[in-house]
């Protein structure tokens, strides 16, 4: 089975980086046009001038903070007036601060929110008509374990992701008549900046090292290793395709066999 992505517009939040660029890699060598978006201008810039000695399909970006909310809503459409489209999307952001929900002010919960749910929510704003016309799109969403397996010392974290992962459930049986699937990733514990910082988070507070930490994470999954981010890109360019029109609504945990529940 090849995924070919050729003449699809995708649109990837927070690809500079991370989970988003993993996707955004995988996506590329697919064959898909990207709309890279993302807060840094100079990652976006690199990112973007790596993919285009790869390879020969359209690249754009966005340097914006999704949580300016009607910032957002007018620049999406300026780039989808120049794109025509956006056939897949990919929202996908950085994560919370870690500590306990107890503890959260509202602010926290406010901001988390905005960067998150609601930005998510623009997005579908721009790009559904489009979606609509084609009669296919794809919406993948990347929350997290925690929406599942609350995560100790992420209380505002697991709370956003359980509910992007509502949402994403909701609109999955709204658009499903028109073509459109909406399915969440959940990942595990991936090797990026954030999972390191959380991990170097967490060892201060237990008072242990941050070797320690890594290893109880590992000692936590039943593959024992921590996950690559390219694994995640698989994931979603799998979503992303005409192979997955009959998966809808589901949550996709890669995460090691991590979770407990089935």
């Amino acid at each position: 089975m090849k995924i070919n992505l050729s003449n699809r517009n995708a649109l990837v939040l927070g690809a500079s980086a991370g989970l988003g660029l993993a996707i955004a890699e995988q996506f590329a060598e697919s064959g898909a046009n990207l709309l890279l978006v993302a807060r840094r201008e100079n990652k976006l810039q690199k990112v973007i001038k790596q993919l285009q000695e790869k390879y020969n399909q359209r690249f754009d970006y966005l340097a914006i903070d999704i949580s300016n909310l009607e910032q957002l809503r007018l620049e999406l459409q300026n780039k989808l007036e120049q794109f025509g489209n956006f056939s897949i999307v990919v929202n996908n952001s950085g994560g919370p601060s870690a500590g306990f929900a107890i503890n959260a002010r509202v602010e926290e919960y406010e901001a988390a929110f905005r960067q998150q749910l609601f930005a998510f929510q623009i997005v579908l704003d721009v790009v559904k008509p489009g979606m609509v016309e084609q009669f296919y799109g794809r919406i993948i969403n990347i929350t997290s374990i925690g929406a599942k397996q609350p995560i100790p010392n992420l209380g505002v974290s697991n709370t956003l992701r359980g509910a992007v992962t509502s949402w994403a459930k909701t609109l999955s049986r709204e658009l499903a008549p028109y073509g459109i699937t909406v399915n969440n990733i959940l990942p595990g514990f991936i090797l990026t900046d954030r999972l390191i910082s959380l991990i170097d988070t967490e060892a201060k507070r237990k008072g242990i090292s941050f070797e320690a930490e890594m290893q109880f994470r590992q000692s936590q999954v039943p593959v024992g290793r921590i996950g690559k981010p390219e694994e995640i890109g698989y994931a979603a360019t799998f979503l992303a395709s005409e192979y997955a029109a009959y998966v809808n609504g589901i949550n996709f945990p890669v995460d090691g066999g991590f979770l407990s529940s089935i």
